[in-house]
């Protein structure tokens, strides 16, 4: 039977990293694939940073074509479906390590704070990082950029990998802490008002 941390090692910091990387790379290369499986913990991360690839690319094309107002409203729309599916990925990733966690029996009691950030959207945050420089550094491959363009966006690059390592840092923190009871887990649940039709009567602008 796997150890906990051995079940947690999908959500390790370089991992995700690593794995993102290579998906923004190929995906670039190929098209964004959805996972087979989004009930694993590699096939959430994929359904995550699916969800981000093409929401990014969407809010891209919006911005720099001559897009009609009715694209640019359809746009949205499928944005805000993406956006909805990427958030239940992330309540997904917390239910999955809470089921974890009640399996080995790790439920501190007492005064033990929840982190004010949970894994599920630190797996998020990473995901975003990993397009944003990936990104810029397609901007730097242009060699008609001036000397003073380029210099300052090898420091936003500079700057970006080091949230994303700080970040990544935190997240083995957290499960470290969350593995030895010093931090409690608890799952925050994704409620959108905007968009749950039962809301929508008319007279209601949520």
């Amino acid at each position: 039977m796997a150890s906990l941390s051995e079940l947690l090692i999908p959500f390790n910091g370089a991992r995700l990293i690593e794995w993102f990387d290579d998906l923004t790379e190929l995906w670039h290369e190929t098209a964004p694939l959805k996972p087979n499986d989004i009930s694993s913990p590699k096939g959430l991360t994929q359904w995550i940073h699916y969800k981000n690839f093409v929401v990014w690319h969407l809010e891209e094309h919006v911005r720099h074509e001559k897009s009609s107002n009715q694209e640019i409203v359809d746009a949205e729309k499928t944005i805000d479906l993406h956006n909805m599916k990427r958030l239940a990925a992330i309540e997904q990733i917390d239910i999955w390590i809470d089921n974890v966690l009640q399996a080995a029996d790790i439920s501190p009691q007492g005064e033990i704070l929840a982190n004010s950030e949970t894994p599920g959207s630190i797996v998020d945050r990473l995901s975003i990082l990993v397009l944003k420089i990936y990104h810029m550094r397609q901007y730097l491959a242009d060699k008609s950029l001036d000397k003073d363009l380029r210099k300052t966006l090898n420091l936003k690059i500079h700057i970006l990998q080091e949230q994303r390592d700080d970040l990544a840092r935190a997240m083995d923190r957290l499960l470290l802490d969350i593995r030895q009871g010093k931090k409690r887990h608890k799952v925050y649940r994704q409620f959108k008002i905007y968009n749950d039709p039962s809301f929508h009567h008319g007279d209601y602008e949520g």
